[in-house]
C-alpha cells in the first residue's frame, strides 16, 4: 500500500541549529511532506520573534522541496491534525531526552491515536548541540560556527551585537 505521508517537526528552533537541520533533513528522506512547526513558545524568553524564527527556518529548508515551514501554537495535535499529518518526529539525543519526549508522546496518544510519534536520534556529530546552549556561546561571545549554519551565525551577531 503506498500513500502520502505527512510528518510534523516541532520546536522553537531559537535558533536552529545543524542538529535540527539534519533531523528535518532526514525526515525529509522518510516522509512525502515534513511542516517544521516553530512554536510561538510563549512559556520561553526566546532571543528571536517568532517572524525571525520562521524566516530563518525557512532559509535553511529552502533546497528541500516537501519541507514547508509554518507558525505553531496550541496542542501539538491540534496542528497535526489540521495539516492532515500522521506523523510528528521528534529528536532523541539522550536519555533525559527519551524520558521527556516518551511522557509527551504518551499524552498526545492519550488525545489522539490518528497521529503517531517517530523518534529520530540525531547524527553523532549534533548530539551535543542544543539551542539554548549555542545562545549562550554566542551571547558570551564564543564561535558558533561549528554548531548553525553561516546565515544562523549572521543572525546571531546581528541580534547580539
Amino acid at each position: 500500500m503506498t500513500h502520502s505521508v505527512t510528518a510534523i517537526f516541532p520546536g522553537t528552533f531559537d535558533p536552529i541549529t545543524l542538529g535540527h537541520q539534519d533531523m528535518i533533513r532526514r525526515a525529509s528522506r522518510l516522509f512525502q511532506n515534513v511542516v517544521v512547526a516553530v512554536a510561538q513558545a510563549h512559556h520561553k524568553q526566546t532571543l528571536f520573534t517568532l517572524e525571525e524564527r520562521l524566516e530563518a527556518v525557512r532559509d535553511i529548508v529552502e533546497p528541500w522541496g516537501n519541507v514547508q515551514v509554518e507558525p505553531f501554537n496550541g496542542l501539538l495535535v491540534d496542528f497535526a491534525l489540521l495539516h492532515g499529518a500522521s506523523a510528528v518526529v521528534r529528536g532523541i539525543r539522550s536519555v533525559t531526552d527519551f524520558d521527556f519526549e516518551a511522557q509527551l508522546a504518551g499524552m498526545n496518544r492519550a488525545l489522539t491515536a490518528d497521529v503517531e510519534t517517530i523518534f529520530l536520534t540525531p547524527d553523532t556529530r549534533y548530539q551535543h548541540i542544543s539551542s539554548t546552549i549555542v545562545r549562550e556561546i554566542a551571547r558570551l561571545g564564543g564561535d558558533v560556527a561549528q554548531f548553525v549554519a553561516p546565515s544562523i551565525q549572521t543572525r546571531l551577531s546581528e541580534k547580539l551585537g
